[in-house]
């Protein structure tokens, strides 16, 4: 009877979960990046290479979460300012609850107007997230299109050194 009723209490508290978005677990989370497409027409060759590099660079990168940073985490407000500082976004389809991201919209930065798109999965130990991001190459030679997965896992406790996260 005991385990039949921590199976029946499991399933009550995931459905409550599944109304709102998920909350991140404290703690350390290792964050891998990987760039799935890259075409950008008119880049030098090479560019995409460098695009690559840039992305490991980011794999593999420690974070830390502190309890309070995770209460006061708004993933659909964090997503709404969008990639970087000064970008502006405008989003059509904003669904960040039950453990799905699903969002699309317009972003603007440095002059420039790109389609994004963020789908994927989160977790209260791991977040799975394709971003899609596509518009008017800088070059001005046709249309680019980018797809990069970002999956974080949460990996225990914080650890001695990793990059406390600004909140």
């Amino acid at each position: 009877i005991g385990a039949l009723m921590t199976v029946s209490g499991c399933g009550k508290s995931e459905n409550a979960a599944a109304s709102g978005p998920v909350k991140r677990e404290a703690g350390n989370w290792k964050t891998d990046v990987k760039l799935v497409k890259f075409e950008v027409p008119g880049l030098p060759a090479g560019a995409k290479d460098q695009m690559t590099k840039m992305m490991e660079g980011a794999s593999g990168m420690d974070q830390c979460f502190t309890q309070e940073q995770v209460d006061k985490e708004d993933i659909a407000s964090e997503l709404a300012k969008g990639p970087g500082n000064g970008s502006e976004c405008t989003w059509t389809k904003k669904d960040v609850s039950g453990g799905k991201i699903d969002v699309a919209g317009t972003c603007k930065a440095n002059n420039q107007t790109v389609e994004m798109a963020m789908n994927g999965t989160m977790e209260a130990k791991k977040t799975d997230v394709t971003i899609t991001t596509k518009g008017k190459a800088p070059t001005g030679q046709g249309d680019m299109e980018m797809v990069m997965q970002m999956t974080s896992t949460h990996t225990g406790p914080c650890k001695a050194g990793a990059a406390p996260t600004k909140s």
